[in-house]
């Protein structure tokens, strides 16, 4: 697979020269290629981001309004179809809009009304989600009126824009403190997201909530209980991905919002198939789940394993595993094959590590089994 940071590539530096030459009378293309061009292989993708728009800057007009038309005149012409294309002599779309956006971030606050049209105009051909930002820390309550009206526009992905832009903890983006601490100052950009028609706008309103959920759990669950009224089915999807992590984390009014009581049940039965694993193999487990119930009930099982770490204390991981209803009185039996492999994210240790359930938002059992690193 090719490394991410090519995304931003040598093309993509040529074509900003290409079209700034279009802009700018008498640019100098060579000299602003052979500024760029010998450092981009040594440098991951923000940092090429960062180094095409630090050179768009130094030729760049420092009247903001005169900066912003020339980064709007370097766009593809079709606002429409073109976000997710790849640049052209046409014009610039998709991923190639980065170093434009970042530009006004960088640059933009002092109009700040005409930078955030501009963004709003360069989204349509990609994304300014990480250039909006600046402009929603520096001046919230100017920002998100702006972006409001946003969520009424005819194209998604200004819609999108307006959620995944103002989201408190966009992965790669800055984090937006205020927003951290305020949740409802987004509160009215994601009820009018919520029914979007798009189902990329509407991922993205999921999304938006789950950041939330990190620091206000109950704020997001108090949005899940009302939005739930009258759902439909693209809404009740969008609610569950957007509780994704409080349902992984058992939280019993998640739950509770799609059906999921505390489970009724004698305590299961865990018998460990593997009771030694060798790093690169598969654990093997068997549950034998009891009703204690007269009707069926639903049961979101996951299992977590925990694993040792170097100090000999252990880190719990939660995994996904099945829905299923058990009838009245019911028994019945599950089994299941954990891989456990060598991963970038994870360093194992070798000795003594568990298993255990999580059912409806409940911990039962603890089953051990050895890890040893090599054969």
């Amino acid at each position: 697979m090719e490394p991410f940071k090519n995304l931003i590539s040598e093309e993509i530096v040529t074509l900003c020269a290409w079209h700034l030459g279009k802009q700018i009378p008498a640019f100098d293309a060579l000299a602003f290629t052979s500024s760029i061009l010998p450092m981009l292989s040594q440098l991951e993708l923000k940092q090429r981001v960062k180094l095409i728009s630090e050179n768009m800057l130094a030729v760049l007009p420092e009247d903001v309004q005169r900066r912003n038309a020339i980064l709007v005149g370097m766009l593809h012409p079709d606002k429409n179809n073109h976000a997710s294309a790849s640049s052209s002599k046409e014009g610039l779309c998709g991923w190639g809009v980065w170093p434009l956006t970042d530009v006004i971030g960088q640059s933009g606050l002092d109009d700040f009304d005409d930078s955030m049209r501009a963004l709003r105009e360069i989204t349509m051909r990609g994304t300014s989600e990480f250039d909006v930002r600046p402009f929603i820390e520096a001046d919230p309550d100017r920002a998100l009126s702006i972006i409001l009206d946003w969520t009424h526009d005819e194209n998604e992905h200004v819609r999108r824009l307006a959620s995944e832009g103002s989201r408190p903890r966009l992965p790669w983006g800055m984090r937006l403190k205020a927003l951290m601490t305020d949740p409802s100052r987004t509160r009215p950009i994601l009820d009018a997201l919520r029914d979007d028609p798009s189902e990329y706008v509407r991922r993205s309103v999921a999304n938006h909530l789950n950041d939330i959920a990190k620091d206000h759990p109950d704020f997001v669950v108090d949005i899940a209980e009302n939005w739930m009224k009258g759902a439909t089915k693209d809404r009740e999807k969008l609610i569950r991905h957007a509780c994704r992590s409080l349902i992984k984390q058992g939280d019993e009014r998640t739950l509770a919002v799609f059906g999921v009581l505390p489970p009724a049940i004698r305590d299961p039965e865990i018998f460990i198939v593997t009771d030694t694993v060798i790093l690169g193999e598969k654990l093997g487990f068997e549950v034998t789940l009891s009703s204690r119930k007269t009707d069926p009930q639903k049961l979101l099982i996951d299992y977590v394993i925990h694993h040792r770490k170097a100090n000999g204390s252990l880190s719990a991981k939660v995994f996904k595993w099945r829905q299923m209803v058990l009838g009245p009185g019911e028994t019945t039996k599950l089994r299941r094959e954990h891989a456990i492999r060598p991963i970038t994210t994870r360093k194992y240790y070798a000795g003594q590590h568990f298993l255990s359930l999580r059912i409806n938002g409940r911990d039962f059992g603890k089953s051990d089994f050895d890890l040893q690193l090599n054969k």
